[in-house]
């Protein structure tokens, strides 16, 4: 038998789970993706009226997290890249300023995850280092670190 091939956390007691790290998501996965649907025709309708910032905070607002809303998580994460390629590169400033500081550390979390999923989707490196820097900007490092020690994954 391989060492390799032995889990050895089967045999440690104080070993962590990952549901034990955050509270789960306490809706039903079915839920949640429906949720999702319904803030991406929300955030399609606020778009056409030019407010990009409504939009963003829409699709920021109880982002999906935990296990078993993968399909949730990756909606989401399609609708606020739409949001990001869509918004000029001068009225970035302005949109990060509107958002919340729950909301800037929940769009940090995005664009992580976009920067961590090269070639998926529509998904631009250029937008999202773009987005980047003026969020650092205006929220400083401490977002950061905030999404940095966030177990909550979006």
């Amino acid at each position: 038998m391989s060492f390799r091939k032995i889990d050895i956390d089967a045999y440690d007691e104080d070993v962590l789970l990952e549901g034990e790290l955050c509270e789960p998501d306490p809706r039903d996965p079915a839920q949640v993706l429906s949720d999702a649907k319904q803030k991406q025709a929300a955030v399609r309708s606020t778009l056409a009226k030019g407010d990009i910032p409504g939009a963003l905070g829409i699709a920021l607002d109880s982002a999906p997290y935990g296990p078993n809303v993968e399909d949730a998580k990756n909606l989401t994460l399609q609708t606020v890249v739409s949001i990001l390629n869509s918004t000029k590169s001068s009225e970035i400033n302005n949109v990060v300023k509107a958002l919340s500081q729950d909301a800037q550390d929940t769009l940090m979390k995005y664009l992580y995850k976009g920067m961590g999923m090269p070639g998926w989707g529509d998904v631009s490196g250029s937008v999202l280092l773009g987005w980047h820097e003026k969020l650092t900007e205006v929220a400083g490092t401490g977002c950061i670190v905030r999404v940095m020690t966030d177990r909550r994954t979006v």
